[in-house]
């Protein structure tokens, strides 16, 4: 019974008798294990924060990468192995622009979303790959509306009002559904997810380094700076 346990941890291509794929769960526990990032939708566009973890008070914070711009429009949020993340964005970034040639028109935000999530799928069919160890949230703003997606290793991918990944993933998740209404504004967005960051760890938020971006039909995306990030924990 170990061998045949061995044989399913280490082939992506082989499903387990109670039809689990091992390295695609254990992918996920490496995004588990990721720090928090979060997003949310309120009536002027999409709201993300990320909360930024520093071994060393030696590290610059805006080194670290956890958003990534993918068009004026759109952009992500990620949780887990931040190269893997640089990769996909990567090729998220290709294939809005190729869509951009081809077609004359920005891609539509579910578009990338499938194409993102197509490529996650291929990573858990094939021997001699592993499936990529992170999750995204994606949001931007289109034709067709606000959207906010999450993808995950397996290539499965879903449409969220708000939704956060990482480490207590469960907690955040539980605040939103208490507190989230449709049609929040900016200020009652923000408050949201600082209240859910400062519960889910437990400390003050003027004490968690944060990158906050938002993505508006005026103002397209915008990272906010260090000052402004401040200026807005005065106010919790």
């Amino acid at each position: 019974m170990l061998e045949d346990r061995e044989s399913y941890d280490q082939s992506i291509t082989i499903y387990s008798p109670d039809g689990r794929m091992f390295q695609v769960e254990y992918a996920r526990e490496a995004i588990k294990k990721g720090s928090i990032s979060m997003g949310i939708k309120y009536n002027d566009g999409i709201l993300m924060l990320v909360e930024k973890r520093l071994p060393s008070n030696l590290i610059i914070p805006r080194s670290v990468e956890k958003i990534f711009k993918i068009e004026e429009y759109m952009a992500c949020a990620t949780s887990g192995l931040i190269a893997d993340a640089r990769i996909l964005a990567d090729y998220a970034r290709e294939e809005a622009s190729d869509y951009k040639f081809r077609y004359n028109e920005n891609i539509p935000v579910v578009e990338l979303v499938k194409r993102i999530s197509n490529l996650k799928r291929i990573y858990t069919q094939y021997g001699g790959v592993r499936p990529f160890g992170v999750s995204f949230l994606i949001g931007g703003i289109d034709d067709f509306g606000i959207h906010l997606f999450e993808t995950d290793p397996s290539g499965a991918y879903k449409q969220y009002k708000a939704g956060a990944i990482g480490e207590n993933r469960d907690v955040i998740s539980e605040i939103f559904e208490k507190e989230y209404k449709d049609d929040m504004n900016f200020k009652n967005a923000i408050k949201l997810v600082f209240n859910a960051t400062s519960k889910a760890l437990e400390k003050k938020i003027k004490d968690i380094n944060v990158e906050i971006l938002t993505i508006t039909k005026d103002n397209l995306f915008q990272i906010l700076s260090d000052e402004e990030i401040n200026n807005l924990k005065k106010g919790f």
